[in-house]
């Protein structure tokens, strides 16, 4: 009781109440309204605002085909203030604290911090809107953008509830301990693994070139690295598997069964549990060359699947089942994001036309109606053997409640550190505050192949072990020495247990965060090499050369 009395000192919800200006876009025309009452009508648009307690509920009805409905509010926010927000999906590297821009996106929710006090502005998770807000001088503006496709959505006079405004102010507290707090208001339905997750997956050494052999060796590596443990760690086969797969030129479908290199995928899951190891595996559900496949199914522009359409749907479900069916008990859906939009996040803008005019299957539903519809059949389809849900390129404020981890960040590496240490400690650093909130954050995995510095490798599995978080190791055999390999053994015994929880203490500062700490203990890390940082980590993914004085 003493405790929920100091939280409500701390942290305080308030309400932005109805705005001022309410702009609604369709395919035909822009409609500016005088806002300042509960419903508002534009053309044949109305829309409403309801007070429902902890949150402000947002409706929007049509007869017309509407492309974005813009709130805005006189509700100023001094310039002086620093501000952090979200991404649309993965991070890239990006997010920071930053001072106040009218031009910068800010998707999901921000924070806002005055010497006082730090303000908080965000929709619950999983609207049924793509939702990003504004900031300037003058006023805040939130966009909720409920295309289908790049088209409007024809709603038909369906009365959509777009989105759940929250706000929450916190005196006394520090930002990082507001974000976590502000995180869960947004979340209050998550869903969380059964015991931490980790483990072993080759993809940042093998790069999709593997096989059974060497997935079953890179096995008794991974129980070597975890001997003493009492949780199982996970062995995950990446992309490599699938029965189409060609190197660097196609990781799609179908997904029925493996190829020369994995004959067997359900004897391969036995082998795996008959070692020890709890077995995963990737996917891309989206990208599928099954010729059985109706064009009814598939996106017009691109040719993925389209889940808006109830067979295309049910196909997906089957795959889904079908790898629960062999066995596996983790499942990392991938790529979702870019197949369906057809570009990722860092590519996104809210008002970006330059894609020819199209939509998917089902036009009464938005966009976001139609990620979470695919996202609840991935988790839906699991359930039959209580599979852990990873998504990956996945939308994460649309996947809270239905995916048990997120990977957060874009792709650390193998081969450059430059790129794990933007990607990674970026993403682990500000995204953490999502963490036991609306899922567990995968900040992805420890490259160990031998051309990144052990140094700087075991920093990185350092901190995400300390953090509490996931941890996954791409390391291939033989590359530690004695020393080394038990400085990672310790790391995994800590990893499969996820007691620590150190936090960022310098996430105010700088975007790439060096010290972390939980309980007055304190550790920093050092994250750059000597020389200075690479001119550009973002194109050196697969073609890093070291170059050795």
């Amino acid at each position: 009781m003493q405790e929920e009395k100091e939280l409500k000192k701390k942290y305080a919800d308030f309400k932005l109440g109805v705005p001022d200006y309410v702009t609604v876009e369709t395919e035909d025309e822009r409609l500016v309204c005088q806002g300042g009452q509960p419903t508002v009508t534009a053309g044949a648009t109305t829309v409403e605002f309801q007070d429902a307690g902890e949150h402000e509920d947002i409706f929007v009805t049509s007869e017309d085909a509407v492309r974005c409905v813009k709130l805005r509010w006189n509700y100023k926010i001094p310039k002086s203030a620093r501000f952090l927000g979200d991404a649309w999906e993965r991070t890239y590297g990006d997010v920071e604290w930053h001072g106040m821009s009218g031009n910068r996106y800010l998707p999901w929710y921000f924070l806002a911090k005055l010497s006082e006090k730090v303000l908080c502005f965000g929709v619950k998770v999983r609207p049924s809107a793509m939702c990003c807000w504004q900031a300037d001088t003058k006023g805040i503006t939130l966009f909720l953008d409920v295309r289908c496709g790049n088209t409007g959505v024809q709603l038909k006079g369906r009365k959509l509830r777009a989105a759940q405004i929250v706000c929450m102010e916190s005196e006394g507290a520090d930002t990082f301990e507001t974000a976590q707090e502000f995180c869960k208001k947004m979340c209050t339905d998550p869903i969380f693994p059964e015991f931490p997750v980790y483990g072993s997956n080759n993809w940042y050494y093998a790069y999709g070139d593997s096989s059974e052999e060497e997935i079953l060796s890179d096995t008794d590596y991974i129980l070597k690295l975890t001997e003493g443990v009492k949780n199982p760690p996970f062995m995950v086969i990446d992309d490599c598997w699938q029965e189409h797969h060609r190197l660097d030129e196609y990781n799609g479908g179908p997904w029925t069964k493996g190829n020369a290199k994995f004959p067997d995928m359900k004897g391969l899951a036995d082998k795996l549990k008959e070692k020890g190891v709890r077995p995963g595996i990737w996917v891309r559900l989206l990208l599928n060359e099954d010729e059985n496949i109706p064009d009814e199914w598939r996106i017009s522009y691109n040719d993925c699947l389209d889940p808006s359409h109830p067979d295309a749907l049910a196909y997906i479900r089957r795959d889904i089942e079908r790898i629960c069916d062999w066995g596996y008990t983790l499942i990392k859906h991938d790529f979702s994001t870019f197949d369906l939009f057809g570009k990722w996040g860092f590519e996104a803008n809210l008002r970006d036309n330059s894609m020819e005019k199209w939509h998917f299957y089902d036009q009464t539903k938005t966009s976001a109606e139609i990620v979470k519809m695919l996202y609840q059949e991935v988790y839906g389809a699991s359930r039959s053997n209580n599979a852990v849900i990873i998504g990956c390129n996945t939308i994460g404020h649309l996947g809270a409640g239905l995916m048990h981890l997120n990977r957060t960040g874009d792709d650390t590496s193998g081969r450059i550190w430059e790129r794990t240490r933007r990607m990674g400690v970026n993403t682990l650093a500000f995204r953490l505050p999502q963490h036991n909130a609306f899922y567990h954050i995968d900040a992805d995995c420890v490259g160990i192949f031998g051309m990144i510095p052990w140094d700087k490798n075991r920093q990185w599995a350092d901190v995400l072990a300390k953090s509490g978080t996931p941890l996954f190791v791409s390391a291939k055999p033989g590359v530690l020495n004695p020393e080394e390999f038990e400085e990672l053994h310790q790391i995994m015994l800590r990893a499969s247990e996820q007691k620590e929880h150190f936090v960022p203490l310098d996430w105010e500062e700088i975007d790439c965060p060096e010290v972390w700490g939980e309980n007055g203990e304190t550790i920093t890390y050092d994250w750059y090499d000597n020389e200075g940082p690479t001119m550009d980590a973002t194109v050196e993914y697969y073609n890093a050369k070291v170059v050795v004085p």
